[in-house]
This record gives C-alpha cells, sequence and structure tokens, in this order.
C-alpha cells in the first residue's frame, strides 16, 4: 500500500506520524519534501531572494521532523546544497524545482547501493547456519531499497549464511512484527517473531548466533542511537558472549556529536502505550535509547567494517 502526498506539510505529517520511517528512508523522504515545496512554489520568472529565502526557512522544518535520526538533517542539508548550487547558475524557480526532483532521484539510487554496500561488508562477518537477532525495522522498508541490518541478512542469506532471522516486536507501534517479520517472509528468509521480553531466552537457550540492528545517529566514539530496547539487547548480547553489529550508512554518523549523551531523544506521544488515560498514571515513551561503544563489536557502513573505537579516525 502506498500513501499519496501532495504538499511538503503532509510529507512532514508522513515522517512524523511514521508513515514513512528508518533512518535513510526518511532522509530521502526530506529531501523529496523540498523538491515537492519547490515545485508547488514555482514559475517562470527569476529567481527572487525573498523564494530562497523561503526555501531555507521550510528546509528547516522539514529537518526538525524528526530529532533523532540524522540522516534527515543531513539530505535536507545536501537539498538545500543542491538549491543553492542551482540559484547560483540563474535557473528560474521552475528550473530549481526540476533540479531538485533530480537531485531527490539521485539519493535514491544512492541509497540502495549504499545499502547493498553494507550488506556485502556485514555478510562477511556471519558464519554458515548463523541465526540471527535483530530489533526495530531496518530493511526494505525503512529504505529506499535493500536495507541496512536486514542488508546484511539478504546478503548473507544469498551466500546460504542465514539459517533463521528472530525479530523483536519493537516499540513504538511494533515495527519489528508488524514489518521486519513481514518484509523477511515475503523475501523466503526463515523468521521467528519474538515478544521484546524473549530476547533473553532465546539467548540462554542458545538459539542466537548474532545481532544486527541498524542506528538512527551514531556519535563519533561509536555510541549508537536506535529503536528502544537496542540497548537492552546489547546487554544480553554482552553477557551471552554474542557478538552485537550495528549496520547503517557513513551518513549516519554524527561527527558533531561526541557522544551518546549528546543525542536527542525523541519522545512519542503516551496514546501509542496507553490508548486510554488513566487518572495518576504517567507514561515514559521514548523512541530510541543509547548503546554504548562499549557494547559494539563492529559497525557496519558501505565504507567497511569498523571498531567503535576507529570510527573518529574515519571522520
Amino acid at each position: 500500500m502506498f500513501a499519496e502526498v501532495g504538499t511538503w506539510e503532509e510529507v512532514v505529517a508522513a515522517i512524523k506520524a511514521l508513515a514513512v520511517r528508518g533512518a535513510p528512508a526518511i532522509g530521502v523522504t526530506g529531501a523529496a519534501a523540498l523538491a515537492l515545496w519547490a515545485s508547488c512554489h514555482s514559475g517562470d520568472d527569476a529567481f527572487d531572494p525573498a523564494y530562497g529565502a523561503a526555501f531555507h526557512r521550510m528546509a528547516a522544518q522539514v529537518a526538525g521532523a524528526r530529532p533523532t535520526a540524522v540522516n534527515l538533517a543531513a539530505m535536507v542539508h545536501r537539498a538545500e546544497g543542491e538549491f543553492d548550487r542551482l540559484a547560483g547558475t540563474g535557473a528560474a524557480a521552475g528550473g530549481i524545482a526540476a533540479g531538485l526532483f533530480d537531485f531527490a532521484k539521485a539519493l535514491e539510487a544512492e541509497d540502495e547501493a549504499v545499502n547493498r554496500a553494507i550488506g556485502a561488508n556485514g555478510a562477511a562477518l556471519l558464519q554458515p547456519g548463523s541465526r540471527v537477532l535483530t530489533h526495530c525495522n531496518a530493511g526494505s522498508l525503512a529504505t529506499v531499497f535493500y536495507g541496512t541490518a536486514l542488508g546484511v541478512v539478504y546478503a548473507a542469506a544469498g551466500q546460504g549464511k542465514v539459517q533463521r532471522v528472530y525479530a523483536d516486536e519493537t516499540r513504538p507501534v511494533g515495527q519489528g512484527s508488524r514489518l521486519t517479520a513481514w518484509e523477511l517472509s515475503r523475501a523466503g528468509v526463515p523468521v521467528t517473531l519474538l515478544c521484546d521480553d524473549m530476547a533473553a531466552s532465546a539467548m540462554a537457550r542458545g538459539l542466537i548466533d548474532c545481532v544486527v540492528v541498524g542506528a538512527d545517529r551514531i556519535a563519533r566514539n561509536g555510541d549508537t542511537a536506535n529503536k528502544i530496547g537496542t540497548y537492552g539487547v546489547a546487554v544480553l548480547a554482552a553477557h551471552h558472549g554474542i557478538p552485537f553489529y550495528v549496520a547503517a550508512p557513513f551518513s549516519t554518523i554524527d561527527g558533531a556529536c561526541a557522544d551518546g549523551g549528546a543525542i536527542a531523544i525523541e519522545q512519542r506521544d503516551p496514546s501509542e502505550v496507553l490508548p486510554a488515560p488513566i487518572d495518576g498514571v504517567d507514561v515514559m515513551n521514548p523512541a530510541f535509547d543509547v548503546t554504548p561503544a562499549s557494547l559494539i563489536g563492529a559497525i557496519i557502513t558501505e565504507r567497511g567494517v569498523f571498531a567503535p573505537r576507529d570510527l573518529e579516525s574515519q571522520l
């Protein structure tokens, strides 16, 4: 099923409502929102500085739609750079809008290529017969296509290395059950859905060989923000001696963020946890938590596989 939108405001609403979700997907979608705005406000007239100022104000609103995922702000920033470049050529507003659509399409192709490279690099870490635990959704439904964490699974499955994937439900809104399990089953990868509180038991029973998750923001020291519950899975993996890997585009590494303490954590609506309010009951509903670099065995990117301590030297 596809959702059709006609304005940039509708795109931002879709991002906030998780109709579009996953760091790479919302990054490309954010750039597309800017192209949509430019198209709705374009014409054949020469470039007007007021048009440029309005564009950048709108871009700031798009970039702030989801605060934790660094890819959204990064892709919006790249689209702003393309806007400024096109404006500098003397193009009319209509030409700028067309150029931004071309730019958004180029980002789509780039994202798939990046994901496939992540998959190839990560597949090399998995052993034949691997049973993989993943948390949240980091596949084709979270990217333009193929996926980051699930890109590793798909590449490894293509090499005959994956025996089974165990998918955690994952709050908020059950992305592991509604998205990951569905996506893997459609791709023909054996999958077992776990309630979020089953990971420890599955590990204790010897059912899990490695954990592969995605990321929404990675600090330069390797601390990683991912969907809420990821930190707990990493602690469990460390206790059971199970490798824990993070798979993400290099653009998810935020060089301006020193460590996980500087990552803004999005707070979701309490109704996602408690649909009917109860007097005297408060709700904590953070969308993400931060896994310390010390619990991460490797960070898999399109540029290669890195130990968290080595990330800063790559920036």
